[in-house]
């Protein structure tokens, strides 16, 4: 099998299996956040009018975000990046945190120049979504995605990660993007708040509400230093610590919008 019908398959592969979890943990975390409506964090709002759009959208936009990850794999194996570290027991989680936090700085960054007059045109669709939902995840322009994943596609020439860490790496951002866009605080801990650079839900879906906060994905440690996290984000989150419900697996007596209604 030549190498381009190898890295097709991979490409379509991994794209298959992005949208099937997409809809198995989009419908699963939609069934518990039903149970749980007192988790919601924007409370009196909703964005269950636009699921379809983003859901159709999001069919796009998952292959960009699946592209820029097999360009890389790609370059490497034709030898136009340099030759990947070899991965061992004792490097794998230094080079996965490391991805990590290179990742972390090229959102930021990008994710800034993206709310630049300049190029918010390609970043304003998936801010239509104020009270971001799990659905909403990748409602986004397929250029838009394309540049902040393109991570993957660059590293490769500045950092030689092995293909498991990129991998990896990319699954993570894909889960974590997920539950990021949720909706509802399940993870809100000491962890998650300064000094920690640690994040929970919280945090981006202040990015989402207050729109010039919080532009980081892993971490907070940009938005410290730069002064861009959101004022109330460090109180938000201890109040959730503090005050939220414990986790519940029986239907409530009324819909979720009715529950917010309530508060």
């Amino acid at each position: 099998m030549s190498d381009e019908r190898f890295y097709l398959l991979f490409l379509l592969g991994f794209y298959a299996f992005t949208v099937v979890t997409y809809f198995a943990l989009g419908y699963g975390l939609t069934w518990f956040n039903q149970r749980n409506p007192e988790r919601k964090i924007q409370k009196g709002r909703s964005s269950d009018k636009r699921r379809n759009a983003e859901i159709r959208q999001s069919l796009a936009s998952m292959f960009s975000a699946c592209l820029p990850l097999t360009i890389g794999l790609y370059a490497q194996q034709k030898g136009w990046a340099p030759a990947p570290w070899n991965l061992t027991w004792w490097n794998a989680v230094p080079l996965f945190v490391l991805c990590m936090f290179l990742y972390d700085t090229w959102f930021y960054f990008m994710h800034r120049l993206l709310h630049t007059r300049w190029l918010y045109p390609l970043h304003a669709l998936h801010h239509k979504s104020v009270a971001p939902t799990i659905w909403s995840t990748y409602s986004e322009d397929v250029f838009d995605n394309f540049l902040l994943q393109s991570y993957s596609a660059v590293v490769v020439f500045l950092v030689p990660f092995p293909p498991a860490i990129l991998i990896g790496h990319r699954l993570f951002e894909h889960f974590n993007g997920m539950f990021g866009h949720c909706g509802f605080e399940y993870f809100a801990a000491s962890t998650a708040r300064y000094p920690s650079p640690l994040l929970c839900t919280t945090f981006h879906d202040q990015h989402h509400s207050a729109f010039r906060y919080n532009y980081g994905n892993y971490f907070s440690f940009w938005d410290r230093v730069l002064g861009t996290i959101s004022p109330h984000y460090d109180q938000r989150v201890k109040t959730f610590e503090e005050e939220g419900p414990s986790l519940s697996l029986k239907p409530v007596n009324t819909p979720v919008e009715a529950a917010e209604k309530a508060d």
